[in-house]
């Protein structure tokens, strides 16, 4: 654990560079780092360095550290692919899922969350790349579904995530990145004020992502280290 301060202070200069870059205010761009295997320790770790919103793509691994972790004000995004069985503990305990890419999903979210913990911070995830083993929405089906996410009374519609296909070309990944940026452009003006998030940029492309108006960038194991497992 003693090397995670020093990993997460490379990530945050690592934004702050691409933003001084892009032209942008360093605080435009949150760090969301992605916990997944790693255990609570990892994570109480970070939040003493100061990160305070991680990002969980197995369900119930996350509400277990959700749960280990309580009571510390910490923000909680679900970023793996949901099944239809997951959607309870998914709307009982995460305060955002980025990974909404059919309407039967964001029904049951909605339909799951407690009222108690407010609307459910949702991003569309959109298949920017149109690769069959990605997850989310055709990049012409991805207004339909916002639409019918503000449909939902508890959701609330936050903005798009995507994950391109890796490649190393700095060009492409910038492509990519565009690619949804003029998607999140075109809906913004329709979904209002709270349409106001981009999830996009992982540590191999974090600079490209943020050049292309990220708002947040989900990294792992440049701030946990190498993961000795997955699932």
């Amino acid at each position: 654990m003693s090397g995670i301060p020093d990993r997460l202070q490379a990530v945050e200069n690592a934004i702050v560079a691409a933003c001084r870059e892009a032209g942008r205010a360093p605080g435009s761009v949150q760090l969301l780092a992605v916990s997944k295997t790693f255990g609570p320790d990892a994570v109480l770790a970070a939040v003493e360095a100061g990160q305070h919103a991680f990002g969980e793509n197995y369900v119930q691994e996350g509400v277990d550290k959700i749960a280990a972790l309580a009571g510390r004000g910490l923000a909680w995004h679900f970023i793996g692919p949901i099944q239809s069985n997951k959607t309870r503990p998914i709307a009982g305990h995460f305060d955002w899922v980025h990974t909404v890419e059919r309407e039967k999903i964001a029904v049951r979210l909605s339909e799951q969350r407690p009222e108690a913990l407010g609307p459910l911070n949702v991003c569309v995830q959109v298949n920017i790349s149109g690769e069959a083993s990605k997850s989310g929405a055709a990049p012409g089906e991805v207004a339909a579904l916002a639409e019918a996410v503000t449909r939902l009374p508890n959701l609330r519609l936050r903005g798009l995530m995507a994950i391109p296909e890796p490649v190393e070309d700095f060009a492409a990944q910038r492509a990519a990145f565009a690619a949804v940026r003029e998607i999140f452009e075109t809906l913004r003006g329709r979904f209002g004020p709270d349409f106001d998030t981009l999830s996009m940029g992982m540590s191999a492309d974090l600079r490209a992502a943020i050049l292309e108006g990220a708002t947040i960038v989900r990294v792992g194991s440049a701030i946990f280290g190498s993961r000795t497992y997955d699932k």
